[in-house]
């Protein structure tokens, strides 16, 4: 052979060699990233070639597939009364992927997870069509139902959860969405989905994780907490040294009440009817940084709460001064939270101190409903002793019978609770949010704590607007609810 053939065979050859190396490099080593990768179709047409399976409340799915008749996308979602469950399924589109469970979830609903290898080999020597598995959630429907119901045309958010497991029980958040609306893959799809971003009420976010809100005088259970846990307060119903009126340390403004008998009230009173004077009082002898130790106890400042839908994190600040960490205290300044976080905080008070990790999925099955993977309750902190925990729930309960929370009394029935009216906005100018918490106690323990925010009623002229008179209403059916449902 010549030199130039033997050149140009040489150049064939390592042609051919660079050809084996990438076609191995892409079979092997970027298999798993190419299958996966959003801009393959193929994945995706497959994805959508058989019925998803479904997410599952109290026995029942509240998600279905039906088969479409146009396009490479062979089945779409379809949703049971999906604006009552979206904060809780999220969304899955043939367009627009999908988010919260759908998302995240994906593999067994779609069939696809490695766990289910087994169930689609059977299914190739049976001929069995290829399904996804099912989510079973903690979701309480009665409790979902009272909570979407009772917020209605108002703007705001409930959270529910068992506080002896941290199942969450209600998720609910107003005003919400229909998934099925832009589930599938046409233009009709697009705008709809399209307008439901361009709405200003912003009805895909999800409130009762996602959004953050000056929690009002709901914090001050967590104020509470600090002062009888770091010995500011040793009896609730001794007197404070609160004077009145008492000024915001570093400042010659006063804080102010919106009830009379603040001065020197003890903390028992202070709860009852909710004088600002004597938590910022306490939370300054507190002193901010232990503060900061109590509220990140109870879950403030944490990033990573997962439901296993991620949670905005609460905020305590860490860096203010004095006169800060008072006004934070009952909670307004810089504090914010979550409806969860506060659901998650009159929960570990209802539970004796007890804080149990928050989740929505019980269980993932196989389409046989074979169980592949449980959830086990697991705790997540201890904020409070059982001691103090208990003398909170005295003070709270206190606050139904005989303060400020009476409309979530339940007959036959313990309730504690707390109000907050939580200012907002430059010189406090916008309407305020609505705030109550509370828990319901039985022989048995506490099956139920509940938190809602109303951020916006309507028509509800400003005086009006309260957490007692807006908010408590909503927990007590929640609460109920989840009773009734355990009887």
């Amino acid at each position: 052979m010549n030199k130039p053939l033997r050149r140009i065979a040489i150049f064939c050859g390592l042609l051919v060699l660079a050809l084996m190396i990438r076609d191995n490099w892409l079979q092997y080593v970027r298999a798993d990233e190419l299958n996966s990768h959003k801009y393959n179709r193929r994945v995706q047409i497959e994805r959508y070639a058989y019925e998803r399976g479904d997410i599952i409340v109290d026995g029942k799915a509240v998600t279905g597939s039906v088969e479409t008749k146009v396009g490479d996308f062979k089945y779409k979602r379809t949703y049971v009364n999906g604006p009552m469950w979206a904060p809780v399924t999220g969304f899955a589109s043939q367009a627009f992927d999908a988010n919260q469970i759908e998302k995240l979830e994906d593999g067994i609903l779609s069939g696809n997870d490695d766990r289910l290898f087994f169930d689609r080999t059977v299914g190739m020597f049976t001929g069995d069509k290829k399904t996804g598995g099912d989510v079973v959630t903690t979701l309480n429907g009665a409790a979902q139902k009272a909570a979407f119901e009772g917020l209605g045309d108002k703007k705001g958010a409930v959270a529910a959860i068992d506080p002896r497991t941290g199942k969450i029980l209600a998720l609910a958040s107003t005003p919400s969405y229909d998934p099925s609306v832009f589930a599938g893959n046409s233009t009709k799809d697009s705008d709809n989905r399209q307008k439901l971003l361009n709405d200003k009420d912003k009805p895909m976010v999800n409130r009762a994780l996602r959004e953050t809100y000056p929690p009002g005088s709901t914090f001050k259970v967590v104020t509470a907490a600090a002062a009888l846990e770091h010995g500011v307060v040793t009896d609730i119903n001794a007197p404070t040294d609160t004077p009145d009126p008492y000024f915001i340390p570093l400042s010659r403004t006063e804080m102010i009440n919106q009830h009379g008998g603040c001065e020197k009230a003890s903390l028992n009173k202070a709860l009852e009817v909710s004088c600002n004077s004597v938590f910022a009082n306490l939370a300054d002898k507190v002193s901010r940084d232990k503060m900061v130790e109590t509220a990140e106890k109870f879950g403030f400042n944490n990033p990573e709460i997962d439901t296993p839908v991620r949670a905005s994190a609460s905020v305590y600040d860490r860096n203010m001064d004095r006169g800060g960490n008072a006004q934070s205290a009952i909670g307004q300044f810089n504090t914010a939270a979550t409806p969860l976080q506060m659901a998650m905080v009159t929960a570990a008070i209802a539970n004796d101190g007890k804080m149990m990790k928050p989740y929505m999925v019980d269980q993932l099955q196989t389409p046989d409903l074979d169980i592949i993977e449980k959830t086990e309750p697991e705790e997540m902190s201890r904020p409070l002793s059982p001691q103090n925990a208990q003398l909170l729930q005295q003070m709270m309960e206190n606050v139904v019978n005989s303060g400020t929370g009476k409309k979530a009394a339940i007959d036959g029935v313990t309730v504690g609770g707390k109000t907050g009216t939580a200012q907002h906005g430059v010189a406090n100018k916008k309407r305020p949010y609505a705030w109550f918490i509370s828990y319901a106690k039985t022989d048995h323990g506490s099956p139920v704590a509940v938190a809602v925010v109303v951020e916006d009623a309507g028509g509800v002229s400003r005086d009006d607007i309260s957490g007692g008179g807006l908010a408590a209403p909503i927990a007590r059916d929640v609460m109920k609810a989840v009773l009734e449902s355990r009887e």
